[in-house]
């Protein structure tokens, strides 16, 4: 690997990282600001609609945005946006304000999900340059941000420090971060070029990516397993505090908790696809989801719930980015595939939040986790379809 390509690598793993920080402090937040604007469950859940928003707004435009201009536009303006999002959020937090709060997700999430979309098919590229598996790391850097990130958020709980001066001094951190990641990222990545889109139109021959039926399985599995770490971005300290009765420190640690397991499962990813199958790899990651997820549901005890945290993380952690590199391997058009992969994907960011909130609003968050549940046990059944044999049907079969 040469130098200009390991520059590279190291910003993309800035580029995750960057997000990861963010999001983890509003969400170690989320009871202040839930205390704050005097908000309920299903009120809760309403404002995290705006982060739904944002996001599928940012996934629909992303490949279009990529194709005319590259993943390295698209990286910086949806990282920025997701830098500006957090002084957004702590500014509505300061002045009570639900709308503002809700304006800065869904600013956070149009950021988000323009940004990662343009950041996995610049990763995919690294991957098809170097010969080596690098989405898993790169999501690995998203978990270590959020470990960074609940960490300072646990402590500035416990400190009481106010969440607009808490998220205020993340901005600043994550403006320098972004800054210089920017630098080492090449033009041109991923942007379609005028003569191969005209020749195309004419030939008719630009594939239709929405009827493969392969392609759509494995994003089945990508909304399942997005559900899965969303859900937990989006409710885990809530679901802690108001579930299992700890306060708001203990449930900040239990997301630490989730998000480090998240970490390792992604540092992970390599060793382990080097000596298990990609659809192994899936398989076993949706039953430690399953089995985590079960027992933060139907267990009474707050300390195994908070364990059984660490399974649910270790299961979600891989699922996300090896669909999306699968979807990349399925045929041509590799950046629309992850595209659309990751926009089936960005579905759970759009309905899971209000859903989650307003069937916890009505029978409590550990029921709502049921949804969650029922979707990673269906993506153990439909693994097979990660598999890197799909390539050539003639090679071998679905079950293979």
């Amino acid at each position: 690997m040469d130098l200009a390509t390991r520059r590279r690598r190291r910003s993309l793993f800035l580029f995750f990282l960057i997000p990861g920080l963010s999001i983890s402090s509003w969400v170690t937040r989320t009871p202040d600001i839930r205390d704050r604007l005097h908000a309920s469950t299903g009120e809760m859940g309403l404002i995290l609609f705006g982060l739904s928003v944002g996001s599928m707004i940012g996934i629909l435009c992303s490949g279009t945005l990529v194709s005319r201009f590259g993943t390295r536009p698209v990286m910086g303006l949806g990282t920025s946006m997701v830098v500006a999002s957090t002084l957004v959020i702590g500014f509505g937090s300061l002045t009570t304000s639900s709308v503002t709060v809700t304006g800065g997700l869904c600013v956070m999430g149009a950021g988000m999900g323009a940004g990662e979309v343009a950041i996995n098919v610049d990763g995919a590229d690294v991957e098809r340059l170097t010969g080596t598996t690098v989405l898993p790391t790169l999501h690995g850097f998203f978990s270590l941000g959020t470990v960074v990130g609940a960490a300072l958020g646990m402590g500035a709980t416990a400190a009481a420090l106010p969440v607009h001066w808490h998220l205020g001094v993340i901005t600043l951190v994550c403006v320098s971060l972004c800054a210089y990641a920017l630098r080492a990222v090449p033009d041109g990545t991923g942007r379609r070029r005028k003569d191969d889109a005209v020749d195309e139109a004419k030939a008719g021959t630009r594939p239709k990516v929405w009827k493969d039926r392969r392609l759509a399985l494995i994003g089945a599995i990508v909304l399942a397993m997005a559900l899965a770490e969303g859900a937990a971005n989006d409710w885990l300290p809530l679901l802690m505090v108001d579930g299992h009765g700890l306060d708001a420190t203990m449930g900040s640690v239990v997301y630490m908790g989730f998000a480090a397991a998240m970490a390792i499962g992604r540092f992970s990813g390599g060793f382990l696809l080097e000596r298990f199958s990609r659809p192994a790899v899936v398989r076993a990651s949706a039953a430690s989801a399953a089995v985590g997820l079960s027992l933060v549901i139907f267990s009474d005890s707050p300390l195994l719930a908070g364990i059984s945290v660490l399974f649910w993380g270790l299961g979600s952690s891989l699922g996300f980015p090896l669909t999306l590199s699968a979807a990349g391997d399925s045929g041509p058009e590799s950046a629309a595939r992850v595209g659309f992969a990751a926009t089936i994907g960005y579905i759970a960011f759009l309905v899971g939040p209000p859903g989650l909130g307003f069937i916890g609003d009505h029978y409590g968050l550990r029921s709502a986790m049921l949804v969650v549940l029922a979707c990673v046990a269906a993506s153990f059944f439909i693994a097979p379809a990660v598999s890197a044999c799909f390539r050539s049907p003639v090679m071998c079969s679905f079950g293979s």
